[in-house]
C-alpha cells in the first residue's frame, strides 16, 4: 500500500494526481482505466478540499492509501479526511436526460464516479470520512 498524506488544498492537486498515476502506470493500467481514475481523483479529492472542512478549516488534511490487487487486477483507493460526515453515495443521482440547464446543479461528478468505477463505498469510522473506489484493469 502506498500512502500520501497532504494539506486539503487544491493547490494539491498535480501532487495528488502524479501519486495516484505513476502508480497505475507502474502498474500497467491501460490509459482508459487511468484516465477514468484521474477524474474520479479529480472529482473526489476537490470535494474534501472545498466542502469537508467548511466547519473545522484550521485542519484540513486529506489522506489517500492506494492499494494495486491482484484478484481481480486492479487499483483500490481510499480517500479519508477528518471533516464534517458526509456519504456522497446517498446524493439522488441527477437526471442526465434533461439538458444542462434544466438539471439541479451539483452531483454530476459523484455520478461520473459511480458510473466509471467498479465499486465505490463510504463508511463514517473513527471520526473519518472514508470513502473507497475500486478501478479494475
Amino acid at each position: 500500500m502506498k500512502v500520501l498524506e497532504t494539506d486539503a488544498s487544491v493547490d494539491r492537486l498535480p501532487e495528488v494526481l502524479k501519486f495516484v498515476d505513476s502508480t497505475l502506470e507502474e502498474n500497467g493500467c491501460p490509459f482508459k482505466e487511468r484516465t477514468q481514475v484521474e477524474v474520479a481523483v479529480e472529482e473526489l479529492y476537490v470535494n474534501i478540499c472545498l466542502y469537508a472542512y467548511r466547519e473545522n478549516p484550521e485542519k484540513k488534511m486529506a489522506c489517500m492509501e492506494l492499494t494495486i490487487d491482484d484478484n481481480p487486477r486492479g487499483m483500490i483507493l481510499s480517500f479519508i479526511d477528518c471533516g464534517t460526515p458526509f456519504n456522497p453515495l446517498l446524493r439522488e443521482d441527477p437526471d442526465v436526460k434533461l439538458s444542462a440547464e434544466k438539471r439541479d446543479i451539483g452531483g454530476l461528478g459523484i455520478y461520473i464516479v459511480k458510473k466509471t468505477m467498479d465499486d465505490v463505498n463510504y463508511k463514517f469510522e473513527d471520526g473519518k470520512n472514508i470513502l473507497t473506489i475500486r478501478k479494475n484493469f
